[in-house]
Order: structure tokens, then sequence, then C-alpha cells
């Protein structure tokens, strides 16, 4: 075996600077008014939080991916069982039970479940090769793949956190319909998936009761607030339509640092965490938003090109689930803040002030570049995937 060569990606260490640059400043904008006597109070502990991040994502980059093929099962159980413990023993917050708390601080097991995931998929599709197989070959291994995927999605849903049970569905979806299963199974699965959102509509429409009994009253309140936010602009609506008030009024070029006025009086809740980008819209206007939706275009694009030169299809896989972690994460919560997605409470990646979901961001880049790193040891050998 070669030896491993430590060759640093730039491009994605430049675009996650540029990202923790852009954070620092809309947290500390987006913050100031809930902690007047200590304004940066909350920049101080994202600091804290990107240099325990940084520092585990050096780790991961650092640390031979290849190993973890045979640990992603282990790793797997061990999500599912801090999801236990949450049901059991999690702390409550706002009506939901998330977290588990050791003392000194809190972590959220659903943020780490999405890496252990995506490693246990990435390990079971990456062992039925590169070629299409038949739709009798595929039905075993979707089977799998749905009921490990089902799981933690339940578990995760129970809390409730729909928002972090959506981004199961979501990695799950992004690595099956990329996998070599057959085209077949893929077709079904969609059909599927569309039939299950068709059900769910038809049973608003026709059967509203049984529909109450699936989804919280809180879900339905934001689904509400998402489809009518004037009609429900002071209850269910009442984020949405600052939201969209704040980003509306900064225009081209925004009001400026610390001079939103959805922003600095308070009207939009957790502004430096779920509606951290209505800082961004409302102070840096469509020039600050097109800033960070291409640092995001830009980071999409690495990995893909980091993926198509992977050694083998563990590491692709890795690099797919990565991406569908990071891009239906950003299209959630950009989405929400501007009405096109009902509010779920999911951070936007790198920006958002948090502790567990920035790690879980963090280590998922640092897979990424460890991906990146062993493509080196092969780059002179006849071995392809």
């Amino acid at each position: 075996m070669l030896q491993r060569t430590l060759r640093i990606d730039y491009t994605l260490l430049s675009i996650l600077v540029c990202l923790i640059f852009i954070s620092l400043i809309a947290v500390s904008s987006g913050s100031g008014q809930y902690n007047p006597d200590h304004p940066h109070y909350f920049v101080y502990r994202q600091l804290i939080w990107y240099i325990i991040g940084f520092s585990l994502m050096i780790g991961a980059a650092i640390f031979d991916y290849e190993l973890l093929e045979k640990w992603a099962l282990p790793l797997y159980s061990a999500g599912v069982f801090f999801l236990l413990l949450v049901h059991f023993f999690g702390t409550t917050k706002n009506g939901s039970q998330r977290w588990i708390s050791f003392g000194f601080i809190e972590l959220q097991p659903s943020e780490f479940m999405k890496i252990f995931l995506i490693l246990t998929l990435a390990s079971i599709l990456g062992k039925i090769g590169k070629e299409r197989i038949t739709f009798k070959k595929s039905i075993p291994v979707t089977i799998k793949t749905i009921f490990l995927t089902m799981i933690p999605f339940g578990l995760i849903l129970i809390q409730p956190d729909l928002g972090s049970a959506l981004m199961i569905v979501a990695i799950f979806i992004t690595l099956i319909f990329t996998s070599s299963i057959s085209s077949k199974m893929i077709s079904l699965l969609f059909f599927g998936m569309t039939s299950i959102i068709g059900i769910l509509v038809y049973m608003y429409q026709m059967y509203f009761e049984i529909f109450t009994k699936i989804f919280k009253p809180h879900q339905l309140g934001r689904i509400y607030g998402w489809l009518s936010p004037d009609e429900y602009g002071s209850g269910f609506g009442y984020q949405l339509k600052q939201s969209m008030l704040g980003i509306g009024s900064g225009q081209f070029t925004g009001a400026g640092f610390n001079q939103g006025v959805q922003v600095q009086s308070g009207k939009i809740p957790e502004a430096h965490t779920d509606f951290i980008f209505a800082v961004v819209g409302e102070e840096f206007g469509f020039v600050g938003s097109s800033i960070l939706l291409f640092l995001y275009f830009l980071l999409i694009y690495r990995i893909i090109t980091i993926a198509l030169k992977a050694n083998n299809l563990f590491g692709v896989y890795i690099c797919v689930g990565v991406i569908g972690l990071f891009v239906s994460q950003i299209f959630q919560n950009i989405g929400m803040t501007i009405g096109l997605m009902p509010i779920t409470g999911l951070a936007l990646p790198f920006v958002s002030y948090g502790g567990s979901a920035l790690i879980t961001n963090m280590i998922a880049l640092g897979l990424v570049m460890s991906v990146q790193l062993g493509s080196k040891e092969y780059m002179f050998s006849n071995e392809t995937l």
C-alpha cells in the first residue's frame, strides 16, 4: 500500500474560509439584539464551534476513508442507539426532544446520523459495482437500503424533527438514484415516492381528520403559514412574512451591516440560526446573496470533480451522499426563507450559528477531502473504478 501524502485541497479550503467569513458577519449582525449586554456572544461561540469543527475536519481528511467501509455498519448502529437514547432520555426544547445533554455541552445525534447513513449506504452500493445490475438483483439491495434509511427516519420524525428526517430521505434518494441498481427499480421508487405525496395531498383535501393524525399541530401550522403567509401573518406565517419583507427590502446592495430594519428590530426570529439567509438578503441585498449562492455552487462543483477522480465506488458514493446532504439543506433553508418551501428549522450549511449541524458538515467535508487525498495515491497507476 502506497504511503498517503497530505496535499491540501486549496479550492475547498478557500471556499470554506469565505463561508466562515460570511457566517461570522451574518451571525454578528443577526444575534446582537438577543444579548445587548454581550452583542458578540454568539460570534465568539461560533468561533469555538469552527475551531472544533475544523480540527475534526482535518482529522477526517487525514484518516484513510477506505478503512471506514468496514466500520460503516457499527457506526450506523451507534447512531441508532443514540437516537433511542434521545427518545428516552433526551433534552426537550420548544416542544422537541432532539438533544442529549453532557452537562457542559448538548449534542444532536440526528446530525451525526446523517454521516453514518452516508457511509453505510455508500458501503452497500459500492459493493454492487459500477455496471447496472438487473431488476431481480436490485430487489435485495433496494430493500436493505430502504430498511436502513427508515429506521433513523422514523426515530428522528417522532422527536419531532421533520427537517432532519427529510434530509435522511434526501441522502437516500441522492445515493440510490445515482447507484447501479436497475433503471426499472429507480422508476418504481420514483413512482412510489410521488404516489405517497399524491396520497398525502388527497388525504389533506378529502380526509383531513386522518391527515392531522399523521402531522403534528405545529407542522400543520407551518404548512398553513407557507401556503398563506399573509392570512396567517400574525401566527403561523409570521416568520416567513417577516423574512420575505427583510429580503425584499434589501434590493440590490442591501441596507448595510447592522442596518437591516427587520433583523435589528428582532422581527425575524432565529435570525442567526434558521433564518440567517434573511440577514444576508436584507443587509447585503442581491449582491451578497448571489455571492453566497455562487460559493455554494463552487463547493458542490468541486465535490463533484473529486468524486469523478475517486479510486473506488465507496469514495464516489461518499461524495455523492455529501452532495445530497449539502444541496438539500441549502435548498430547503433558502427556500423556506423566500416562501418556496415550508419552514422546517434546518441550518444553512457553514453559515448558520450552531454546534452539532456545523460539526457534522465540517466532518462531511473532511471525508470528501479524505477521498481527494486518497485519490492522489494512485494517480499514476492503471487502477480504475
